[in-house]
């Protein structure tokens, strides 16, 4: 199911989403004005030209020519001189009642907000809701049909994906017990789930099995089904014979934190222990420091492949148009100081995508394990030092904990843990809440130094809730021009779902097939220029309109976008008239037959706003 929207679009996703926001003319495309015809004004020479705009305007001209009772003043072009607007902190809140109930019905009242410990103000609040979306949505319909082909001009029916649910399995770190529950409880969640505009995808931190978002459940199921332990470089974890036997909380604390600290003593002694070596002393170092350092290595490598997969299923899930939100199925893993920046990026980059990270602890309901594992005994020197390598390893099993709450709390997910029935989990962490709140706030004297910024989310009201918001931000390492930041701020709207009106705009899908595999869907975006602010200049008001309209499947995969750029010179009475009527663009995909979504995003030049709509059509 492949579209053609010209040659701006090609190459893998990230580089497709690059090119929406510099690739400007398109085949397919036209402005049009809906008013009176109006006589051209006479050719001039380019001295005498009143502006450069007008200039640059005549000579980009459109990639299909426009109508004959076109407004002469109104063209388009292949610039974009953004203007500048100062980025707002996006921090998505869900509420919870003593029952772990979504509380719907707050208002912006209800909110207080802190950075730093320093109060905000909330320059921006929504209400969101998994049905808020859908009563907005525009459906596409069939338009007129060759004499030679049936009558197909029947409504779309196809559902807009509500949500994008990523079940992402730590394969590397679980054990086949756990994991094997874990399978069988996403299984019956799965079952259950029947909601026609869900998306559901298997990823997994080894990159071994996955399956893309798809409303195909039985897919999705086999795959689930068929998940294994892959164990990094062949290593088992269960299965080791390590002498002295450590784990990566005490290899690290050997090598990185006290080198000839308790860890080190009690890994001395044991190896003398497990290697019949007696007594414990330097001979026994290059044993210790060989095991730690393979320990190390290992958990490293284990750490870096779960925050790069992460990082990995964020950029992925930032290009899907809707509520998204990743199911990490795990242990826990240990994130020392060489990663916790990077875990760190993970958690801003996915706040400020608006994904949720909720984590089940797919270990269940357990108590830490001081003695190990039960098949693989360490061999002790002594009773004192045995209970030191108990007390590392529980410190182990608690520090594991950590980054999945750290991820959950600081994108405002849930964190199922200390409970055998992870079908509970799944039905917790997967579904999305029935009522979320966005708030944004733009920081006070914010210097672009790279560092971290608290924040807290409290509530006005009496009542004992539970507030989930993202804990903090990271300043930016430099300042944005303006082309950079007019381009985050068309990215971050093309793949949301959220409806906004800064301009009043309108948007009617038709699709035309010429045979039976081949249909052109039509795309025509109305402005409603009476809304429009304009800048006085030699006599004219200045504007410019940047239009995109972003194509993608039915399972929310980007296929392609065009984007044009409005330049308008109006004169007074252009203006009066256009104010009643408004101007039409109008795009087009070469497409085949199935379901798809349309991204429409209409930006204001002067007054740096947006406006955002929703489309489906299914062409038969």
């Amino acid at each position: 199911m492949k579209a053609a929207a010209g040659r701006c679009f090609s190459g893998p996703a990230a580089a497709r989403l690059a090119a929406l926001l510099c690739c400007l003319i398109v085949p397919h495309s036209f402005l049009s004005a809906t008013q009176a015809p109006q006589t051209s004004p006479p050719q001039q020479t380019p001295a005498a030209q009143p502006s450069p705009e007008i200039s640059t305007t005549q000579q980009a001209a459109p990639a299909a020519p426009a109508p004959a009772d076109a407004v002469p003043e109104v063209n388009t072009h292949s610039s974009t001189p953004f203007e500048s607007r100062v980025n707002l902190v996006p921090v998505r809140v869900v509420v919870h009642d003593s029952n772990g109930k979504a509380v719907p019905g707050l208002t912006k009242e209800d909110f207080r907000l802190f950075q730093d410990r320093r109060r905000q103000t909330i320059s921006l609040f929504t209400v969101e809701t998994p049905a808020s979306t859908e009563k907005q949505v525009v459906r596409g319909e069939g338009a007129g049909q060759p004499t030679d082909q049936p009558d197909v001009s029947t409504p779309g029916t196809f559902t807009l994906p509500s949500r994008f649910v990523a079940l992402l399995y730590d394969d590397v770190e679980l054990s086949v017990e756990d994991l094997a529950q874990a399978r069988l409880a996403a299984m019956a969640y799965l079952e259950a789930s029947i909601d026609p505009g869900e998306r559901v995808a298997v990823f997994t931190t080894s990159g071994q099995s996955q399956v893309e978002f798809t409303d195909d459940r039985e897919k999705v199921r086999a795959m689930v089904a068929q998940l294994t332990p892959h164990y990094i470089g062949g290593y088992d974890p269960s299965d080791t014979n390590q002498c002295p036997q450590m784990g990566y909380y005490q290899a690290d604390q050997i090598l990185n934190q006290d080198e000839h600290g308790q860890a080190y003593q009690t890994a001395l002694y044991d190896a003398a222990a497990c290697s019949g070596q007696s007594p414990p002393g330097p001979p026994l170092d290059p044993l210790v420091q060989s095991t730690a350092r393979q320990v190390v290595s290992i958990g490293e490598n284990n750490t870096r492949f779960a925050i790069r997969r992460l990082a990995e299923l964020v950029r992925r899930m930032s290009a899907l148009p809707g509520q998204r939100s990743i199911v990490l199925v795990s242990p826990g893993f240990l994130v020392t100081g060489t990663y916790q920046y990077d875990l760190s990026e993970v958690i801003d980059k996915a706040t400020r995508a608006n994904i949720f990270i909720n984590a089940i602890d797919a270990r269940g309901a357990y108590t830490k394990d001081a003695l190990g594992d039960i098949n693989h005994p360490p061999k002790f020197s002594d009773s004192y030092h045995a209970a030191q390598g108990a007390l590392f390893r529980s410190q182990e099993q608690a520090a594991q904990s950590v980054v999945l709450a750290e991820l959950s709390d600081g994108t405002g997910g849930f964190y199922f843990r200390n409970s055998n029935d992870l079908g509970a989990g799944f039905r917790m962490t997967a579904a999305a809440p029935e009522t979320t709140y966005l708030l944004a706030f733009t920081p006070e004297a914010l210097k672009f130094d790279g560092k971290f910024h608290q924040i807290k989310v409290t509530l006005a009201t009496k009542e004992k809730y539970t507030v989930q918001a993202r804990r903090g931000f990271f300043a930016p390492k430099h300042a944005q021009t303006p082309e950079e930041t007019a381009k985050q701020d068309i990215e971050e709207a093309v793949f949301s779902q959220e409806e906004q009106q800064g301009v009043p705009i309108e948007l009617k899908l038709h699709y035309f097939k010429g045979n039976a595999v081949d249909a052109k869907l039509s795309v025509l975006a109305r402005v409603d220029v009476g809304q429009v602010r304009f800048e006085k200049a030699d006599g004219r008001n200045r504007d410019e309109l940047t239009v995109v309209a972003a194509l993608f499947d039915r399972n929310g995969n980007f296929i392609g976008g065009n984007q044009e750029v409005v330049d308008l010179h109006l004169k007074d009475t252009t203006l009066e008239k256009l104010g009643r009527t408004g101007i039409t663009v109008k795009m087009g995909f070469d497409v085949k037959p199935g379901g798809y979504i349309v991204r429409l995003v209409v930006r204001d030049s002067k007054a740096a706003v947006l406006s955002a709509k929703n489309g489906t059509i299914e062409i038969p």
